[in-house]
C-alpha cells in the first residue's frame, strides 16, 4: 500500500485514481483471454474426435469434462495463496503481478498449438500464471485507497466491470472463432488478449508508484510491520474473513454451473435456432456464447447496482458487506428456479432429445445470477482490502480467491451429480440449498458484524493507522 503522502498527489479521473483504470484495463485483457478459453473449453473436451475435422475434440464424457473443469478451475484459484504469500514475503504485488502476466501470455500461447503435450502444459502455465495475478492486482486496487476512504467499493465496482467487460469480449469473439475456424484459433486469439494486457501493464507503471511495493524493502515506509504481531482486532477480522470465504465457496459452488453444467446444458438441451442470420455465427448461436451474458448484464448493470447500495447505506439500512453477500447468494439461487423450468420443457425419447428448451429461461438464469454477483464479488474483493493485516494482504485475497476455487470444484461435483440425479433435481436442489443458506447467513449476522470491529464503519476507520490496527485500544468493543 502507497504512504498518505503518494496516495494524496494521485493524479484523478472522474474522482478516481489514474492507477485504477490501469489496472482496469489490464484486468479487462487478462479476463478476456481467461474467460475466452474457457467459454471453449468444456465443448472442446466433450466434442467428439473426428480426424482432420477443425472441431474435432478429445470426446469426453460430460462426467469426465466436469470433473476436469472443477479440478482445473479449483487448482486456477488456489494457487493465488502462494501467489500471494510469495509477494508478501518476497517480491511486493506490483512484480508479482508482472510474473503472473508473463506466466499467462506464455501459457496461452502454448494453448494455440493443436496438440496434447501443448494443451495440458498451456493450462499448467496458466494456473501458475494467475495464481501470481489474480490476487496480487485486486489488492493493489485496495491500496490505491487511503484506509476509509468511502471510494474503495465504487472503485472496486469500477474494477469489476473492467474484468466482465473482458469476460464479455472474450466469450463472445472467441467462442464465435472457435466456432467458425476451429478451437485453437479460439485458444490463440485468448493469447493475443493476454499479450495486450500485459503491455499496458508495462506502460501503466508509472501511474502506480507506491502502489504495490515489497513491504520488506530497506526503503519502504512499512518495513516494519512485517515483524508486528496480530492485535486482538486483527486476529477477529481474519476469523470473520475465513468465515467469509465460506460464504464465496457455496455462491461460486452454485455461480460456476455456468462454465460447466449449465454449458453443456445450452449445447445439448437448448434451442439455439434463430430466424435469421447473424455474421460470421449464422442463425444458430454457438453455445460458448451465451457466456457472455453474465458480463454483458454486469457491465449494463454494474453501477447501478453499486449506486443502489451506496443510497441504501446512506439511509442508514444494512449495507454491510456480509449482508450484501448473503443477498447475494439469495438472488442468485433463484436464477436456478428458470433452469429448472428450461429442464422441464425438455423432451426425451430415449437417449435421443425430441424437444429442446427455449433460450429465454437461459437468459433469465444469468440475468439474476448477475445481479447476485454484483451484491456479492465486488463487495467481497473490497472487504478483503478493508480487513486484511497489511503484512498479510495479498496473503489472505489469495486465500479469498482459494474460497473461489475450492466452490469452483464444489461446482464440478455438483454437476457430475446430474448424470445420476438429473437436470432438474440439481436445479431446484441448488436454488433451495442457496436460498436457505443466505437467509441464515442473514440471522448470525450481527456476531459477525461484531468481528469487524467497524472496519466497515467511516468514522471509525478514521481513527485506524494505515495498518488497520486501532490507535485506541478502548474503542475495540
Amino acid at each position: 500500500m502507497a504512504n498518505a503522502t503518494q496516495l494524496d498527489d494521485q493524479k484523478q479521473i472522474f474522482g478516481h485514481p489514474v492507477g485504477l483504470y490501469v489496472l482496469f484495463f489490464v484486468e479487462m485483457w487478462e479476463r478476456f483471454s481467461y474467460y475466452g478459453m474457457r467459454a471453449i473449453l468444456t465443448l472442446f473436451l466433450a466434442a467428439p474426435i473426428i480426424m482432420g475435422d477443425p472441431q474435432s475434440g478429445y470426446g469426453w464424457s460430460n462426467a469426465e469434462t466436469l470433473s476436469f473443469y472443477g479440478t482445473y478451475t479449483m487448482f486456477v484459484y488456489l494457487t493465488s495463496i502462494p501467489g500471494g504469500w510469495i509477494a508478501d514475503k518476497f517480491i511486493g504485488q506490483k512484480r508479482a503481478v508482472m510474473v503472473g502476466g508473463l506466466l499467462l501470455c506464455v501459457g496461452h500461447g502454448i494453448l494455440a498449438v493443436d496438440a496434447q503435450w501443448a494443451f495440458f502444459t498451456g493450462l499448467v502455465f496458466i494456473v501458475i500464471g494467475v495464481g501470481f495475478l489474480k490476487p496480487n492486482i485486486s489488492t493493489m486496487v485496495g491500496g490505491l485507497y487511503k484506509s476509509g476512504d468511502d471510494r474503495r467499493d465504487k472503485g472496486f465496482y469500477i474494477f469489476y466491470i473492467g474484468i466482465n467487460l473482458g469476460a464479455f469480449l472474450g466469450a463472445l469473439i472467441v467462442g464465435a472463432v472457435a466456432a467458425k475456424w476451429g478451437w485453437h484459433y479460439g485458444f490463440g486469439l485468448a493469447g493475443i488478449g493476454m499479450a495486450l494486457g500485459q503491455i499496458m501493464y508495462m506502460f501503466g507503471l508509472k501511474h502506480l508508484k507506491g502502489v504495490g511495493d515489497y513491504l520488506g524493502s530497506k526503503d519502504s515506509p512499512d518495513k516494519d510491520i512485517l515483524k508486528k504481531p496480530l492485535t486482538k482486532v486483527e486476529k477477529d477480522r481474519m476469523l470473520v474473513m475465513f468465515l467469509s470465504f465460506l460464504i464465496i465457496i457455496v455462491f461460486w459452488g452454485a455461480f460456476e454451473q455456468a462454465g460447466g453444467l449449465m454449458s453443456l446444458y445450452t449445447e445439448q438441451k437448448t434451442d439455439r435456432m434463430l430466424s435469421f442470420s447473424l455474421p460470421l455465427i449464422g442463425n444458430e448461436i454457438p453455445a460458448a456464447v451465451f457466456q457472455s451474458i453474465n458480463a454483458f448484464f454486469i457491465i449494463v448493470l454494474g453501477t447501478a447496482i453499486g449506486g443502489f447500495w451506496y443510497k441504501w447505506g446512506k439511509k442508514g439500512k444494512e449495507s454491510s458487506s456480509l449482508f450484501k453477500m448473503a443477498i447475494g447468494v439469495i438472488i442468485m439461487a433463484f436464477g436456478f428456479f428458470f433452469m429448472s423450468k428450461a429442464a422441464t420443457e425438455v423432451v426425451m425419447d430415449g437417449d435421443q432429445i425430441v424437444e429442446k428448451s427455449a433460450m429465454i429461461w437461459l437468459v433469465l438464469a444469468y440475468l439474476f445470477h448477475t445481479i447476485g454477483e454484483l451484491c456479492a464479488s465486488p463487495v467481497a474483493l473490497s472487504f478483503i482490502t478493508k480487513l486484511a493485516p497489511l503484512k498479510y494482504a495479498s496473503f489472505m485475497m489469495g486465500a479469498y480467491f482459494a474460497a473461489t476455487g475450492l466452490g469452483n470444484k464444489l461446482a464440478g461435483l455438483v454437476g457430475e451429480m446430474s448424470e445420476g440425479a438429473g437436470e432438474f433435481q440439481i436445479f431446484t436442489g441448488i436454488a433451495i440449498f442457496c436460498t436457505v443458506f443466505g437467509i441464515l447467513i442473514i440471522a448470525i449476522l450481527k456476531p459477525l458484524k461484531r468481528l469487524t470491529h467497524g472496519a466497515e464503519d467511516f468514522n471509525i476507520q478514521k481513527l485506524e493507522q494505515e495498518q488497520y490496527e486501532l490507535a485506541d485500544p478502548d474503542i475495540q468493543n
